[in-house]
């Protein structure tokens, strides 16, 4: 029953969390507001690997640190697995999830489409920080074509 309940919470902060950020910015800053909402991600994700990996020895490569990400820190925080990895084998990496959480409350057909990116930029966040507190840097983007089915696709950073 806690995990139930920790879903519900997390699910209602995030709702919350968007609300709030959105509501004290004008027109001009909604930009502003989605680079806000992935900060807080990053930093929420960067925490969360963390402490999820503290017992963890080192992955041998950046395919086993995305699997990492796609069923055990999905599965923490989003209660299910990521629903498709797929990869170019040259940096990027395109994760599906056909039902996210966050989008299911606002699925209710096309209408809602244009505010899917704002309930996104703070899991695009959490991704972004998760890797790079494993050692991976990248730029995370999300993708919705059909309500709530989300694409999260990651292009890793090389130096």
């Amino acid at each position: 029953m806690a995990q139930l309940s920790d879903a519900v919470l997390f699910e209602y902060l995030h709702i919350e969390i968007v609300g709030y950020i959105h509501r004290c910015a004008d027109e001009n800053e909604k930009d502003h507001c989605i680079a806000k909402l992935e900060s807080l991600g990053f930093r929420v994700g960067q925490s969360l690997v963390e402490r999820f990996t503290r017992e963890s020895t080192r992955f041998k490569d950046e395919l086993d640190t995305m699997k990492f990400i796609c069923k055990d820190f999905w599965n923490s925080v989003y209660r299910k697995q990521i629903d498709n990895l797929r990869t170019n084998h040259q940096g990027v990496y395109v994760l599906q999830d056909n039902k996210f959480r966050f989008l299911t409350q606002i699925s209710n057909g096309k209408q809602y489409m244009d505010v899917a990116p704002k309930f996104l930029a703070f899991p695009c966040g959490m991704i972004r920080g998760a890797l790079a507190n494993l050692g991976v840097n990248s730029v995370v983007t999300a993708e919705v074509s059909a309500m709530p089915a989300c694409k999260f696709q990651i292009q890793i950073q090389r130096t």
